[in-house]
């Protein structure tokens, strides 16, 4: 299925609404913040920018337990300033999309107090106790005078939407099926949502958890169905607008019905290893159980980046078309690109990779000025999940200047959402706008550099000369890009000649001549042939 023609060349850039600018003084980020940058944002030169939720709720788990699908959260503005948002945005050349939530709720939503309290509603999962008086297992006890449980998707707060089982059991009655009177009414609100704001100028959703829907769902078929009927009313009623999915696994998820996946931290048969085997060198966000191995964005250069090169081409297999898979830099759950020992040299070639691979690039804010991830801050908001996992570290406040909190915001710096960096060398904007070997400039060169040629984009072709140290692939048979994330020179022989009359583009330390290609510690190189 293809898409709109404006997802084919786009730039996405990741906004944790709390965390980018607060305009009020509240020591919390909000809309009308988020607008008063929007010339920052068109002059970086993405083109889509996707909103973590906004929308009314506890805050339990930082607004991923939404209490209100169709009114903006007060602390972030009201309905009004997200439609400022998105004609603003619109009129500098950038999409918005927000995030869609459609497998859970908050407890709050008046759906679940009202579902409590009825054993005839079915909007959620709900199973009587066991002659032992005992639940299910996973299921939490009921908070109202509806005896028994309900089950829930993430946290406990977060009771599960009840969108079937794929494989119903009358003995176990909770378990309904797909088109029981339930499921069904969920599929109807979340079109009515979807309308609701596409309506109102949005360009799309990312779509939270997206594979978690029908329960017991072997290979996700059930799932997909429902997803593939949702994209067949989208492309019908609103076909400039696209879906984004979580599920980690591009191709299953763009069968499914969306236009894009992206590659995650877990997700797909290997769960998550081929963007690990990237940016992942084990000193934030990591759980026990993943094998430890050496990421290709090392300065000991004792990765591979045959990992993810087979995971994409594989993807791409399976999809059939390019254009759909989405590799972002970090996100509000993964750490960024500067953690632990990745110094502010290591990300330029991290970023040449991102912007001339055939991926969709999704920046996350503040990784373009090379924002560190923060470790051992307290649990915010859910930060810190049952495994202890903190995600914390990823969403501290964007760096905007040199002064108070970072340009942040006006507030004591007590009353932020979350602390700035405490170091006085921490990157900003301002500086690097004003530095024109920042990264930042890098950054903004590169992404000007792909949308100007669109054989760096998903739709060139791709050619691997190397997967090794340095990297080193054709784009479009026009374009070779030498990626060298070690701390060392590295020589890649080759047998084509005509390479020593290649143009360069932008390079930061590669050489060729008609047997080798030198790269030096840290560098890239974009060459047109």
């Amino acid at each position: 299925m293809t898409g709109p023609a404006w997802l084919n060349d786009a730039v996405l850039y990741q906004i944790y609404p709390q965390s980018f600018a607060d305009s009020n003084g509240d020591g919390i980020g909000d809309l009308r913040g988020v607008a008063e940058h929007l010339d920052y944002l068109a002059w970086l030169g993405v083109t889509a920018v996707w909103l973590n939720p906004c929308f009314v709720s506890p805050m339990r788990d930082a607004g991923y337990d939404v209490a209100d699908y169709l009114t903006i959260a007060p602390r972030y503005g009201d309905n009004h300033d997200l439609a400022e948002l998105t004609d603003q945005a619109r009129a500098r050349g950038i999409r918005l999309l927000l995030d869609l939530v459609p497998g859970h709720t908050s407890d709050t939503h008046p759906w679940f107090v009202a579902s409590a309290h009825d054993e005839g509603d079915h909007r959620y999962i709900w199973a009587a106790p066991g002659p032992d008086g005992q639940l299910p297992e996973r299921f939490v006890r009921s908070p109202g005078t509806r005896p028994g449980g309900y089950l829930p998707n993430f946290f406990d707060f977060q009771p599960a939407l009840n969108f079937g089982y794929a494989r119903p059991s009358a003995d176990e009655p909770w378990r309904q099926d797909v088109a029981a009177e339930g499921p069904r009414a969920n599929r109807a609100a979340l079109r009515t949502i979807m309308d609701h704001w596409l309506r109102q100028g949005v360009s799309g959703f990312r779509v939270d958890m997206a594979y978690s829907l029908v329960k017991d769902d072997p290979g996700r078929t059930e799932t997909a169905r429902l997803w593939r009927e949702a994209r067949a009313w989208l492309d019908q009623t609103h076909p400039d607008a696209v879906l984004l999915s979580e599920w980690g696994d591009p191709a299953q998820a763009v069968p499914a019905g969306f236009h894009a996946d992206f590659f995650l931290h877990f997700g797909g048969p290997s769960n998550g290893r081929p963007m690990r085997s990237l940016w992942s060198n084990g000193t934030s966000t990591e759980y026990p159980e993943w094998a430890t191995e050496p990421c290709y964005f090392d300065a000991d250069g004792r990765g591979t980046a045959r990992t993810f090169v087979t995971a994409y081409e594989e993807a791409l297999a399976a999809i059939g078309e390019p254009g759909h898979i989405a590799l972002p830099t970090a996100n509000h759950d993964f750490a960024r690109l500067r953690t632990g020992r990745r110094t502010p040299d290591q990300l330029p070639p991290a970023f040449a990779f991102l912007l001339t691979f055939p991926t969709l690039p999704a920046i996350y804010y503040g990784d373009e000025i090379g924002m560190r991830h923060l470790p051992g801050l307290p649990d915010t908001e859910g930060s810190v999940m049952r495994s202890g996992y903190n995600r914390a570290g990823a969403r501290t406040p964007m760096q905007w200047d040199s002064g108070p909190n970072a340009g942040f915001s006006a507030a004591p710096a007590a009353r932020l959402y979350l602390p700035v960096d405490p170091d006085q060398g921490r990157p900003n904007v301002a500086g690097q706008r004003a530095d024109q070997d920042s990264l930042l400039h890098t950054v903004r060169d590169l992404i000007a550099l792909r949308r100007a040629h669109p054989e760096l984009g998903p739709s060139g072709s791709l050619e691997v000369l190397s997967d090794g140290y340095p990297l080193a692939y054709l784009r479009g048979g026009r374009f070779l890009v030498v990626i060298n994330p070690s701390d060392r020179v590295r020589v890649l022989p080759h047998d084509r000649p005509q390479l020593a009359d290649a143009t360069s583009v932008r390079d930061t330390g590669v050489k060729l001549d008609q047997t080798t290609i030198t790269a030096g510690p840290f560098s890239f190189g974009i060459f047109e042939l």
